[in-house]
């Protein structure tokens, strides 16, 4: 027996995972990246195939990973985690660095980058497994404190989309999961739903100074829906 809930256990740090050229680029929100050996320094990023950014890694074999702190702007969770770069260039009006490959490196609301090139491609259906080797790795910001996954979900409830690795289907939880009274509320500014069968906390019980994980907007700004 699988219990989903059990997922949400295991930790997972927030990046900004980038790659393509000074012509073209693109990125995307990832809680998939990890170190899996020391020497040398390899690490492992999971693409979506879907996701803009799998072709521009595949065709540079090399991919640069920015990690975010607690504060990072809504606008930058929004921008990479939920839009697509077929539709806007995510790179338009950001700070961005070009490593030693080409790529671009993101550095807003950036505490520390790596830069890696890909020494090897795991096909795993739905996604690739980029496994690269560490060229160049930087502290921008010594000062602040990473953003992780959990404290994503809890603290700012956010939510992962439907092509990340973790992506969890509602109906696959259990009974103990689910709210009978729950209700959704839409933000008015950028359409996030807050789902509270989803959430630790009513939305009602949020703090008055809460906002929108996606743009901001201010709890005042969302409207019940059905």
């Amino acid at each position: 027996m699988i219990q989903f809930e059990a997922l949400f256990k295991i930790s997972y740090g927030l990046y900004i995972v980038s790659s393509g050229t000074k012509d073209r680029g693109n990125g995307f929100i990832s809680n998939t990246f990890f170190q899996v050996t020391s020497e040398p320094p390899r690490f492992a990023s999971c693409c979506n195939k879907d996701n803009f950014t799998a072709s521009f890694i595949q065709e540079t074999g090399a991919f640069s990973v920015s990690v975010i702190h607690k504060d990072t702007d809504p606008d930058i969770i929004s921008r990479f985690g939920y839009k697509s770069g077929k539709d806007i260039n995510k790179l338009a009006g950001l700070n961005i660095k070009y490593g030693e490959t080409g790529v671009p490196i993101v550095l807003n609301d950036c505490i520390a980058f790596l830069e890696c090139k890909v020494v090897q491609t795991i096909d795993v259906e739905t996604h690739y497994m980029f496994i690269g080797e560490l060229i160049q790795s930087e502290i921008v910001d010594d000062t602040k404190e990473a953003l992780t996954y959990l404290y994503y979900r809890k603290t700012r409830k956010g939510a992962a989309p439907k092509n990340a690795p973790t992506y969890i289907d509602k109906s696959k939880l259990g009974a103990d999961s689910k709210r009978v009274d729950f209700k959704k509320f839409e933000c008015t500014a950028c359409g996030y739903i807050y789902d509270e069968a989803k959430q630790d906390i009513k939305f009602a019980d949020l703090p008055a100074d809460w906002v929108c994980p996606v743009c901001g907007s201010e709890k005042s700004d969302f409207i019940e829906i059905e």
